[in-house]
């Protein structure tokens, strides 16, 4: 005898079964309760960048316990990693000379942290990680993210008082931050099997780029939109609001399927072919 499900479960499994159009309603709709949420309890919406900082340090805390305790780096992507220790180091240099604050301490720690990773899955546990799978090609890393991110801020960048070379950076560390996840979504697409504290990674990385998204939309709204100016003039203030809204979208559907999962006490996660 099969045994009933919850409320929420059954929800999560209409949800499942309606079609794609009505799948991205209920997301958009769900993203501005969540908003309007948001609004009403964080006063302070700066602790909202904070909170999404503190929470991708927790998720690289999920996978430096999985990396010690698993003996294993299967199911991560190095190029992820690379692409994500690139853009913090940048936006590290960018707080250093800008704004020193305690987003330069938790990117700092967001850093070593990221960079031990990268370390143990070159060196220490070689043998587990799972080249044929983190086939997202060296060349189109570079071609797909890092050059075209670095010409976008040659031509779109903050118009600032700031040195030029500095916002210059600043401007590539938002491009290369939405799209360095990607190699990480060709691993899950590939193995269509993720295991679980990777899938709390991931999760993780999803809740905190929300949340960053969450910070610059209710930030312009309080400002009646005077945050833009703010921001420079021309392109620059939409691309920033643009990158957090890519960001956000494009780990949406995994968010979506690691919710289910753990609502129906699944342990692994299995993703549907061409979520990802």
């Amino acid at each position: 005898m099969k045994a009933e499900k919850s409320p929420i479960q059954c929800v999560m499994s209409w949800i499942r079964r309606q079609p794609p159009k009505v799948k991205a309603f209920f997301a958009v709709v769900t993203a501005m309760t969540v908003l309007v949420f948001l609004k009403v309890i964080v006063h302070e919406h700066d602790n909202l960048f904070i909170a999404s900082e503190a929470v991708h340090a927790l998720g690289i805390s999920l996978l430096i316990y999985k990396l010690t305790k698993e003996k294993t780096c299967a199911g991560i992507s190095l190029k992820s990693q690379e692409l994500t220790a690139l853009f913090l180091a940048v936006r590290l240099y960018c707080s250093f000379v800008m704004e020193f604050d305690l987003h330069t301490l938790l990117d700092s720690a967001t850093l070593v942290t990221t960079l031990w990773v990268i370390y143990m899955i070159r060196l220490k546990l070689r043998p587990t990680y799972m080249e044929d799978k983190d086939n997202f090609p060296i060349y189109y890393v570079v071609k797909i993210s890092v050059v075209p991110c670095a010409v976008v801020s040659l031509l779109i960048h903050p118009s600032t008082r700031h040195h030029i070379i500095n916002r210059l950076f600043w401007a590539f560390c938002v491009y290369l931050e939405a799209v360095s996840v990607l190699p990480q979504l060709r691993v899950m697409q590939n193995t269509q099997i993720v295991e679980p504290f990777t899938a709390h990674y991931v999760f993780a990385l999803g809740i905190a780029r929300f949340l960053s998204c969450a910070h610059w939309i209710l930030q312009v709204l309080d400002s009646g939109g005077r945050l833009l100016t703010a921001l420079g003039y021309g392109l620059w203030p939409i691309m920033v609001l643009l990158s957090e809204i890519v960001q956000t979208f494009i780990l949406a559907d995994f968010c979506y399927y690691y919710v289910q999962s753990l609502m129906g006490g699944q342990l692994v996660l299995r993703l549907p072919s061409g979520v990802v």
